[in-house]
């Protein structure tokens, strides 16, 4: 079984972002990047199923050729290959696109994402990959068993949860607690560095979404003070209840 896991490469939420000077992306001075949170799951699950299934275990990410450190990253937790395509000018159709030209040429049985990316934020790769490739696709996955090429996935819903069957070849996106993400080795960290990462140009395609501007969001929110004296808790109250009008 081939198995395709789609990896992003995103700003740390603990890092500090500011708007570049075209107002429509972010200055990269400075801002410390990550594999995508959810995406570490999407390669937990592909490993797992690797030791369990003896599958053959692919990353591959859309981007620049910075984007190899998320790839190092991959090698290290224990993916086979790693394919980095490159792309300057993207949005989340245009990944899709490259991912499922990437799926179609290593004959992909299961393609594995995180849910979404926490800067894109999107939530449409699995849905677009499954159109593109006339794939089933189940998204927001957090249990997962395969019995020879059926899959039956319990997918997260709004008030509970759905239990989903369905046939390889598939895409699936995987939700926090399908698998808990292992924390590479040195040794493997080590070994990363020096496997091979191959190299693609992307497929030729327009961007369907385009960024106008971007800003930081300004706090309006204004701090008091106040001791613990009766008349200042009182004050206080009397605040939250005509002012910020929320008792």
């Amino acid at each position: 079984m081939n198995i395709l896991v789609c990896v992003s490469r995103v700003p740390d939420t603990a890092t500090r972002i500011n708007v570049g000077d075209d107002g429509k992306t972010i200055k990269n001075d400075g801002v410390k990047f990550i594999v995508n949170p959810y995406d570490e799951y999407a390669l937990e699950t592909g490993i797992r199923l690797k030791e369990s299934n003896g599958a053959t275990v692919t990353a591959v990410t859309v981007g620049s050729s910075d984007s190899t450190d998320v790839l190092r990253t991959s090698l290290a937790m224990g993916v086979d290959n790693a394919i980095l395509v490159k792309a300057e000018n993207y949005d989340s159709y245009v990944v899709a696109e490259n991912i499922a030209a990437v799926a179609k040429d290593i004959n992909a049985d299961l393609i594995v994402l995180g849910r979404q990316s926490i800067d894109f934020d999107s939530l449409q790769l699995s849905s677009l990959l499954g159109a593109m490739l006339d794939r089933p696709s189940v998204s927001v996955v957090s249990n997962l068993e395969i019995n020879g090429d059926k899959l039956v996935c319990e997918s997260d819903i709004e008030g509970g949860k759905e239990t989903v069957e369905t046939s390889l070849p598939c895409v699936i996106s995987t939700q926090k607690g399908i698998y808990d993400p292992r924390y590479p080795k040195l040794p493997d960290i080590m070994k990363a560095k020096k496997k091979p990462i191959e190299e693609r140009d992307g497929v030729s395609s327009d961007t369907k979404v385009e960024v106008i501007t971007m800003a930081i969001p300004q706090s309006s929110r204004i701090g008091k003070i106040v001791g613990d004296s009766d008349a200042e808790i009182e004050s206080i109250v009397s605040a939250l209840h005509t002012e910020a009008k929320v008792i």
